[in-house]
């Protein structure tokens, strides 16, 4: 909610209506393509352009997407359940499924998924509604800091859920190569940080596994 609290001032200060940016959370869902979305929208690039740009920060939520229907789905699951149901999926949304889901009956999941996914959704609309309207009399620092919130609570929720050692290192090989990328390789830094970090995690993790150590 704090993270969408930063977004609903961005939204603003970028010229993006407060029905624009409210539709942009139900539909859109996921909080950096959002961002991705209005940085295209100010660079002034084509709808073409920004549609690609927002397709590609979301292709990181198709491995969650894949781990996630496993553990919804049963045998009278229908297939347009799950499709709408991975509208939902995010970092967060996907984090608490994973951590509870398996306690929940399994015929009950698809319900208790769509709830979750559904209250997200909802309170934040209403987040996004409340604060661009009161986002003027913010500071733009106290803006930027609340959108900061986001990648932290990304770290922390991760770092939490993760099942394996092979993720901590995945992470802390992000946090150190993201800064030296940035620096040596601009514009490519994520991508490189993110191939040479989970190489190396992976790596580190057979290895380890190959020793008989815990994984």
């Amino acid at each position: 909610m704090s993270a969408f609290v930063g977004f609903a001032g961005l939204a603003r200060e970028a010229g993006i209506t407060l029905p624009q940016a409210v539709f942009m959370v139900g539909v859109v869902w996921a909080l950096p393509a959002k961002v991705v979305l209005i940085g295209a929208i100010l660079a002034g690039s084509s709808l073409p352009a920004a549609a690609f740009a927002v397709a590609l920060s979301s292709v990181r939520l198709t491995p969650m997407v894949v781990v996630l229907v496993p553990e919804l789905r049963t045998e009278k699951t229908r297939p347009w359940v799950l499709y709408l149901l991975s509208q939902f999926v995010a970092v967060t949304s996907w984090v608490l499924a994973m951590e509870r889901l398996r306690e929940v009956p399994r015929d009950m999941r698809t319900a208790w998924y769509a709830g979750l996914g559904g209250t997200l959704v909802g309170v934040n609309m209403l987040v996004v509604t409340v604060m661009y309207v009161v986002a003027g009399s913010l500071s733009p620092t106290l803006s930027a800091a609340l959108l900061m919130l986001t990648p932290i609570y990304f770290l922390t929720s991760l770092w939490g859920s993760a099942r394996e050692s092979a993720s901590h290192f995945a992470m802390i090989f992000g946090l150190v190569l993201g800064p030296v990328f940035h620096v040596l390789l601009p514009g490519f830094d994520l991508l490189a940080a993110g191939v040479i970090g989970g190489v190396g995690a992976f790596l580190i993790h057979r290895l380890r596994k190959g020793k008989g150590a815990p994984s």
